[in-house]
């Protein structure tokens, strides 16, 4: 299973990789993922995601970006997540290792407070239960929990490899791919992103880390039509 970046095109997946949607729902003071609509792609081995926001057969390229004068320009570090991080909040078990990636799906926020917060309470079993929630199902892998007592390990299970169509009804638009599970990202000038739980693809075109998502789909008020 491989997602290939195409240059100012589109992201051509191939391996048969399963493809889903998911609806980013608040829930009290927290958010879940609610299965969405069933994404039908026309080759179930090897399908093109639109990457630059145009398409009107989205998550689908339609060609779009030939006419639209999309520019793709591969922007990211292509660095360790451990080289990116940019925060670290220690509680007395875990610390929570942050590299400000962010998608804004807000899965950092639960009922009892936000993730950092979370972590510096984690002698408490319940309230250490979810800050580790709240770093696993960030989609951007932008949190990451590492264990301060088991050999430094991150506390987090490996994913089954996938790509998830986010959709954000509460904002109003339409969210990156969540691509999970390690699935390997290579660039449109051939080189291999460092292989990753969790990342978020840009679909709105307007991300300025491409091709990862920078929330930037908010304030295009991008919607794909699904």
């Amino acid at each position: 299973m491989r997602i290939e970046i195409k240059n100012n095109g589109p992201y051509f997946v191939s391996g048969t990789v399963p493809i889903s949607e998911a609806v980013i729902t608040p829930v009290e003071h927290h958010y879940e993922y609610v299965p969405g609509d069933e994404v039908i792609p026309g080759n179930a081995e090897k399908y093109y995601l639109c990457r630059c926001g145009k398409s009107g057969n989205a998550p689908f390229c339609d060609g779009s970006h030939a006419g639209s004068g999309f520019d793709g320009t591969e922007t990211a570090e292509n660095l360790p997540f451990t080289e990116r991080v940019t925060d670290v909040t220690e509680g007395s078990t875990m610390a929570l290792l942050d590299d400000s990636r962010c998608a804004f799906a807000r899965f950092c926020h639960r009922d009892e407070g936000d993730v950092w917060t979370l972590t510096t309470a984690d002698e408490d079993e319940h309230l250490r239960s979810e800050a580790i929630i709240a770093a696993n199902e960030c989609p951007a892998g932008r949190l990451a929990m590492l264990s301060l007592e088991d050999k430094g390990e991150f506390i987090e299970d490996q994913l089954d490899q996938e790509v998830v169509i986010l959709q954000d009804p509460e904002k109003g638009v339409s969210a990156g791919i969540a691509v999970r599970g390690s699935i390997e990202i290579t660039s449109a000038a051939g080189e291999l992103y460092v292989p990753q739980n969790r990342v978020t693809l840009c679909r709105c075109g307007e991300s300025s880390n491409k091709p990862f998502c920078d929330a930037s789909h908010v304030g295009a008020g991008y919607v794909d039509g699904r």
